[in-house]
């Protein structure tokens, strides 16, 4: 039987009941008024300084202080509307800065359910809190309202805390009853006693008991609670009879919590969305969640998109596709963290020098951790609802999507086919929970949030459940076009197309292969002021530059399948294929010369789309649309699905601010540079901001001896790039120029070097030499997650074809340098004969770089006035 050291609650009476207060004690009243709590308050709080312990006080509530002005206490005024994970951080602080064995008093908790509309976060907040204190052996006082929280908050909180105690006040008398008191019991300690003469006297009279307890029953006949109606139900049911009835004032009132309660609460934010949503969207919004919280940015994203079109011109509403989405709330997301005891060790992921630290510990318990029963009957409810429907699980964390911070590709999106008995449905989809909460762990999620300042941010993961946007193809479901629109184009090839104008991204099938770089295809590029003037140059060489491959959800197989397209087309006996197609012209004319008559072969041209249809004017107008409301340009995803050749339904998939800059600037091209100085040379691609820049260092990996590496050898390559790139901080990295064979950050090393974004990511330009294979070609990646990184960090991207006018790399000039490779890595040896480094940074004059990204043109070339030695670089 262990010994406790007890403490006094400050009343003598008090501590015969529960045989006084043990280290560690959190200590929870439940009251009907806060003046209740407050009589047991203050002489606590008298004790602790009678006994020379530290008092502190967390004042957050509306309610009235409970300690008075003059009391010697440590107090901390904060507000619970800063967010949930600040508030904690705030609170813990105050903790951590303050002597063990101390004595706490918290404002009543309700409070908080209040500020952030959940009582989940509620549970969250206090399960997070108490075992904190307990361990340091504090002492803490909290207080609940009764019958303004769901079981979903006070079952948690009473399993938490030390003692848990309920308070009523009959007859103007105080009557309390201990529901919990951990480690000590008497044959009378949990039965109703009365307070009076200065002794808690224990109730026996069945009709007195009867009379107190009756009214705060939640007993009903048919054998289940009677659930109190949290602050979000009250919420939501005060915003539909201010919408059944109301007035115009009412409507704003409720409508402005709505916002800041489902949607956001950042200002910039919630200023589009008032002007936007109307009450009636806003509630549909709440009744088609799943927990509480906010719906997180892409969420708010797509709708914000749909809503802006429609409230501009009514013939939106019949060209778009009608959704019906669930979105996860965020509260969801940090519960779960709580109950599989993530918390804690994803805590110290905060500290910039130790943010990888247990993330790969955090990511198992994730994967495997286990959700509320109740969390799971309402992903089978919704599940029930989309039937055996195709969905895709969308991350939409509350910084996603925002403005300055896209998160582009670094959280999970996960198709489920959904397909199977319910059972298997539901655990697919628990699955594709799980693996999109794991992402928020992932290294490259962590290092983007490290570099743009947010590892401190309350980061909570939403989720968006849509219904896929497509049709049945055979066993083949797929929208016809999928792709993404920017309302400025950052990508002008040619001197007539107009940035101003937006651009697209355009493929058939699944929008997978426009978003995700696909190392082994290419996609359409369309300016949308001049939609038929291709970026790949000649029209003759059209046919090398098409997409060949298909993402679709295979319902047989019961996932994500690519397949070829002419494989696919067979099963599309239903779509207006000659809109997408064009056929391969070049194969006839071969065929007729040997004298044989075949059907061509069909390519993925979409001219007849682009050129036949309003297709274009009306992706442009959609743009122009959502960029004036934003006033700012905006990134577009979207499908599109045809009845027949004239008439289509458009689907929003995702809308976003897009970060990027006016890459249409033009500068003065260099005087003429003599060739034995010019290091490389390219005619296009060229994408990024134009520039005339230093060049402090050249990492040059070889093409003809990368070519012979074997896969090991070059996934090796990759990690030795990363360590170079990251010799010193970001802030300090010579600004260097990285080129290299193939295609960089590939996933398949016979294409490329397998670098991920991360490792490169200090990069000042980036140049794809097409020397891996013949039938290689850098793709732009427009639209890509791998261009929006590329735009966000202010990476220029080159493409260089060593066999074409206008391009070259002066391989003699790097074979008479000297590699810089072993004074910076002095392990690398082995890989001395591939990676070659130019240090340039004690001579920052002596290289530079020109990019034109108008006239497509980019050069890199040493100064006029050094002079070379041995034909290598100056000295």
């Amino acid at each position: 039987m262990p010994v406790h050291y007890y403490l006094s609650t400050g009343l003598p009476e008090f501590d015969r009941l529960l045989r006084g207060l043990i280290p560690g004690d959190n200590v929870v009243y439940q009251v009907d008024d806060v003046a209740d709590y407050k009589a047991f308050v203050l002489p606590y709080c008298k004790h602790a300084l009678r006994e020379g312990r530290k008092l502190v006080y967390f004042r957050f509530a509306q309610h009235a202080p409970l300690l008075p002005e003059d009391m010697e206490a440590t107090v901390y005024e904060l507000e619970p509307d800063m967010g949930f994970e600040p508030f904690l951080e705030a609170i813990h602080r105050g903790i951590e800065s303050s002597e063990r064995r101390a004595f706490y008093v918290f404002d009543c908790l309700t409070d908080l359910a209040e500020a952030w509309y959940s009582d989940e976060m509620l549970a969250n907040f206090f399960m997070l809190t108490c075992p904190y204190l307990y361990d340091r052996g504090d002492l803490a006082y909290f207080a609940l309202l009764r019958r303004r929280h769901s079981t979903a908050a006070t079952m948690p909180i009473e399993d938490t805390a030390q003692v848990f105690l309920d308070v009523y006040r009959h007859c103007e008398e105080l009557y309390l009853r201990p529901k919990k008191t951990q480690q000590r019991y008497s044959p009378t300690m949990h039965m109703l006693h009365v307070w009076r003469n200065r002794i808690f006297e224990p109730v026996s009279e069945s009709y007195t008991i009867a009379q107190i307890l009756s009214p705060m029953s939640t007993f009903s006949l048919e054998g289940t609670a009677r659930e109190p109606v949290d602050v979000w139900r009250r919420t939501l049911q005060r915003a539909q009879a201010v919408l059944d009835g109301g007035t115009e004032k009412e409507r704003e009132e409720v409508s402005t919590i709505l916002l800041r309660m489902l949607v956001s609460r950042d200002e910039r934010v919630l200023t589009l969305a008032s002007r936007y949503f109307r009450l009636e969207d806003l509630l549909q919004i709440g009744q088609r969640m799943i927990g509480t919280g906010l719906i997180g940015g892409k969420s708010v994203g797509m709708l914000l998109a749909r809503a802006i079109l429609e409230r501009t011109d009514a013939r939106w509403s019949q060209r778009l596709e009608v959704h019906d989405s669930f979105y996860v709330a965020s509260d969801v997301f940090y519960t779960f963290l709580v109950r599989n005891g993530c918390w804690w060790v994803r805590r110290q992921l905060k500290d910039p020098d130790f943010f990888l630290l247990g993330a790969e510990q955090v990511r198992r318990r994730i994967i495997t951790g286990t959700f509320p029963e109740e969390t799971e009957a309402q992903f089978a409810r919704m599940l029930a609802y989309f039937g055996q429907s195709p969905i895709i699980v969308r991350s939409s964390s509350l910084l996603e999507d925002n403005f300055g911070n896209s998160f582009a590709g670094k959280y999970e999106s996960v198709f489920c086919a959904n397909q199977g008995s319910n059972r298997q449905r539901l655990e697919d989809f628990k699955s594709a929970v799980r693996t999109i909460y794991a992402s928020t762990m992932s290294e490259a999620a962590l290092a983007y949030r490290k570099r743009h300042n947010l590892l401190d941010r309350d980061e909570q993961m939403g989720l968006l459940v849509q219904r896929v946007s497509g049709s049945l193809h055979g066993n083949y479901f797929f929208p016809h076009v999928a792709g993404v629109g920017f309302s400025f184009n950052p990508y002008v090839w040619n001197e007539h197309i107009d940035p101003d104008a937006g651009v697209m991204r355009l493929v058939f099938g699944l929008g997978t292969r426009a978003v995700d770089r696909s190392d082994d295809d290419y996609t359409r590029i369309v300016a949308l002021n001049s939609p038929e003037r291709r970026p790949e140059g000649a029209q003759s060489e059209t046919r090398h530059y098409v997409q060949r491959k298909v993402d679709v959800l295979d319902l047989d197989a019961n996932q994500l399948v690519t397949d070829d397209f002419l494989d696919v087309t067979p099963h599309c006996t239903r779509l207006p294929l000659p809109l997408f197609t064009s056929p391969d012209t070049e194969v006839m004319r071969q065929a007729r010369a040997q004298g044989k008559r075949i059907q061509a072969p069909l390519l993925l041209t979409f001219d007849r789309l682009l050129r036949e249809t309003p297709f274009v004017v009306e992706m442009r107008e959609m743009l122009d649309t959502l960029q004036a409301a934003y006033e700012y340009p905006v990134d577009v995803e979207f499908t599109a699905n045809f009845v027949n050749e004239t008439q289509y339904y458009l689907d929003i998939v995702q809308c976003r601010p897009l970060q990027v800059q006016d890459m249409s600037a033009r500068i003065e091209k260099p005087e003429a540079v003599e060739e034995d100085r010019v290091l490389l040379r390219t005619a296009g691609p060229v994408i990024g901001q134009s520039r005339l820049s230093s060049i402090e260092r050249i990492i040059y990996v070889k093409p003809e001896v990368y070519g012979r590496m074997s896969v090991g050898e070059r996934y090796s390559v990759a990690r030795l790039i990363g360590r170079l790139m990251h010799l010193t901080p970001q802030d300090l990295t010579p600004a260097t120029l990285l080129m290299g064979p193939g295609r960089w950050g590939t996933t398949t090393p016979s294409l490329g070097v397998p670098v991920s974004f991360s490792e490169i990511n200090t990069v000042s330009a980036l140049c794809e030499i097409v020397a891996m294979r013949e039938d290689l070609v850098p793709d732009v990646s427009l639209g890509t997650h791998f261009f929006s990184e590329l735009v966000e960090m202010e990476i220029l991207y080159m493409a260089l074809f060593p066999n074409h006018e206008g391009h070259a790399v002066n391989t003699a000039l790097f074979d008479a340098s000297e590699n810089q490779l072993l004074k910076l890595l002095p392990d690398a040896a082995s890989y001395a004969g591939v990676v070659h480094v130019l240090d340039l940074s004690q001579d920052t004059a002596g290289c530079q770089l020109y990019a034109d990204t108008v006239k497509q043109q980019a050069m890199c070339y040493l100064s006029a006035q050094k002079e070379c030695v041995d034909g290598g670089l100056p000295e």
